[in-house]
């Protein structure tokens, strides 16, 4: 399979952070090992590598805990968005951190050991949109976003300058 390559933008939730780069569509996969779902507080990461010297932080740089010996994880630091994940085989951005993430399917699994099993069936639950909730959930329908929207802003750096 040939590795798919294009421009791509996201960012953290409060936007404060936000980062353009080239991800190796082909290396998306999600991991389950315990470290992963510990450090974005969910079932698993879903991650991709970027390719070397094509990230740039168009806003602020994610601030950094070391979760080994050989990892670094990459965070906002004001609203606590899970971002990176660096380790000697490269750069890896969190997926559902890119404004649009449905470009980035999965293509395998890591970490199975830590894997938890109802993950293989959450596909068959009952589904809603969350408009269908707005009659239970009164305050959906006024909620107001405080949330960066999905497209990179007016005060983020557009050149290319500063590929690492």
């Amino acid at each position: 399979m040939q590795n798919e390559t294009h421009m791509m933008s996201g960012g953290c939730q409060c936007g404060a952070v936000r980062f353009r780069c080239e991800p190796d569509v082909a290396t998306a996969h999600i991991c389950h090992c315990r470290m992963c779902q510990k450090a974005v507080g969910n079932f698993y990461a879903a991650l991709v590598k970027v390719f070397d010297g094509r990230l740039v932080w168009t806003k602020d740089e994610p601030s950094e805990f070391q979760s080994s010996s050989a990892a670094s994880r990459g965070f906002c630091a004001r609203c606590g968005t899970p971002l990176t994940y660096r380790a000697p085989d490269g750069m890896f951005l969190l997926i559902g951190a890119f404004d649009d993430p449905s470009k980035l399917p999965p293509r395998r699994q890591y970490g199975i050991e830590a894997r938890c099993e109802f993950v293989q069936t959450l596909s068959s639950l009952p589904a809603s949109r969350t408009s269908d909730d707005f009659d239970d959930q009164p305050f959906l329908a006024d909620l107001v976003s405080h949330q960066h929207p999905d497209h990179p802003g007016e005060d983020e750096r557009s050149d290319d300058e500063g590929f690492r």
